[in-house]
């Protein structure tokens, strides 16, 4: 009866022995109605007695024992879990660090595995951008985690076809002269990678550090802001000299 509240199976037959009969018992006939081995009973009607389960009282040299009141009981296991819980509250869980070193990573199979990486141990969101041939080797991975309730916000340079609604494409044109191949990764606001070229080889940089996490984040707005702005007003901006030379500037 009472092992489910956190006691043992011989103090569940010992006090149910005790609860069931209108009188108090000693040792023996406790042995007797509860099952439990002569070896083991004293141990057991100590415990009991300890946890203010089962009274105890000497009679003319003779221990005797009888159960805590069922609703007395219950009261009992009520209160006792409460205080329970509000101890389990006051355990200071140890934070994780966070490491803000500035990691940088070279060799394209090596950033693209830790993109990969970094987007299966996401849990909230992955903000990602890069050019359309290089995000096919991702978009399996983004596709699975937006079924998985995960927010997925994609900047791609190029045409993708997809089932994520959060795309934003720019497709360049020959204007786009300073245009440069690379990557920003976002994941969960807590980490990011950012990977471009340099001398013809890729390079990274990766880190946790917030204030870089910030400021990578708004700058992947940035691309996503400029990229609707040119599409919705393209002939406008085109048109004005001074705002396109500024335009072909960035690096979106």
């Amino acid at each position: 009866m009472l092992q489910q509240f956190g006691f043992t199976q011989y103090e569940s037959q010992v006090y149910t022995s005790l609860i069931t009969i209108n009188q108090a018992l000693d040792a023996t006939a406790i042995v007797k109605r509860s099952g439990v081995p002569r070896s083991k009973v004293y141990e057991v009607l100590n415990r009991l007695v300890v946890r203010g389960i089962v009274l105890e009282a000497t009679v003319e040299k003779k221990r005797q024992y009888t159960a805590l009141p069922m609703e007395m009981l219950i009261e009992k296991l009520k209160t006792d879990f409460e205080l329970n819980i509000e101890e389990l509250r006051k355990i200071e869980v140890e934070e994780v660090e966070v490491d803000d070193r500035v990691w940088t990573l070279k060799d394209n199979q090596s950033i693209t595995s830790v993109i990969k990486e970094l987007s299966k141990e996401a849990t909230k969101s992955i903000f990602i951008s890069a050019w359309a041939d290089d995000l096919q080797n991702y978009l399996p991975l983004l596709e699975k985690k937006y079924q998985g309730g995960l927010e997925v916000v994609i900047h791609v340079i190029g045409k993708i076809n997809t089932i994520i609604p959060t795309v934003y494409t720019l497709i360049p044109n020959q204007s786009h002269n300073m245009l440069e191949r690379g990557r920003i990764l976002i994941v969960d606001d807590r980490e990011m990678l950012f990977a471009g070229m340099e001398e013809g080889s890729w390079q990274a940089i990766r880190t946790q550090s917030p204030p870089l996490v910030k400021f990578f984040t708004e700058f992947f707005y940035h691309d996503v802001v400029l990229t609707k702005i040119t599409e919705r007003y393209h002939n406008i901006v085109m048109e004005d000299e001074d705002i396109k030379k500024m335009l072909l500037k960035l690096r979106y």
